[in-house]
């Protein structure tokens, strides 16, 4: 059994197809997560960018964009550095709700890393705060 699989649900009050344009779109993803190259799409490599401290832009995150099923499903290959180049998976599920959306993450291959259990805690957390940023900025929108 692999119990290193991160799993989160979080609630927003706005329609999938909000939702699905923050997890897609390069401008939204900059809101709550990291500025995108481009918009996400199906089959395309991608990559979030930040800059460093000397105003150098360099990769946080990439893989590509395995599954997409607007709006209900939308699955990325995923690494960041602390990874060493091995690659995770994301699945973002978005369901219907009273009210709003239920959006599930789940974030596995991480029992395949030779990383720490200290990484995976920082990546629980990292979505923790990444949700919460997103359920900010589509209130603010």
């Amino acid at each position: 059994m692999n119990n290193s699989t991160i799993t989160k649900t979080a609630f927003f009050a706005a329609s999938r197809e909000t939702v699905w344009s923050f997890l897609t779109e390069k401008d939204k993803l900059a809101k709550w997560f990291h500025p995108a190259e481009a918009d996400l799409v199906d089959g395309q490599d991608y990559a979030l960018v930040g800059k460093t401290d000397d105003g150098v832009t360099k990769k946080i995150c990439w893989g590509t964009v395995l599954h997409m099923d607007r709006p209900s499903k939308l699955v990325w290959s995923f690494t960041v550095g602390a990874l060493e180049g091995a690659m995770t998976e994301v699945t973002w599920l978005l369901e219907e709700t009273t009210g709003g959306t239920r959006l599930t993450l789940v974030h596995e291959g991480l029992a395949e890393v030779s990383a720490a259990f200290g990484l995976i805690m920082a990546l629980d957390a990292g979505w923790d705060e990444h949700l919460g940023s997103m359920r900010s900025a589509i209130k603010d929108q």
